[in-house]
């Protein structure tokens, strides 16, 4: 079992940044690989970013590549999401979660989720 919860969500003008970070418990948790999903108001919840357990590969969708980044500390059990030229499209609630398997698109594929954190980008 993974326990996952989100921190740092918050309100910022168009071309900021925010840091999300990720918390994860559970002896397992170093060995997943993590993604971060968002989900705006009244559409699906779609991939953002992903990272292989050993921080190996990363992986972006096409409208935050260049302006995000994933990263994590395993010692830590956190993964982090670092967020920058942000835009009002970016305005979601973002979630984390723990995945297996090749298949890091798939909202499918994650056995884990956390509970989400607001990020709300002004124009």
């Amino acid at each position: 079992q993974v326990h996952l919860v989100e921190s740092g969500g918050g309100l910022v003008q168009a071309g900021g940044s925010l840091r999300l970070s990720c918390a994860a418990s559970g002896r397992t948790g170093s060995t997943y690989n993590m993604g971060w999903f968002r989900q705006a108001p009244g559409k699906e919840r779609e991939f953002v970013a992903a990272i292989t357990w050993s921080s190996d590969n990363t992986y972006y969708a096409d409208s935050v590549k260049g302006r995000f980044t994933i990263s994590r500390d395993n010692a830590m059990l956190t993964v982090y999401l670092q967020m920058n030229s942000l835009k009002p499209e970016d305005t979601a609630v973002y979630y984390c979660a723990a995945y297996r398997g090749p298949y890091y698109r798939d909202r499918a594929s994650y056995n884990y989720w956390g509970q989400g954190t607001q990020v709300t980008v002004s124009s």
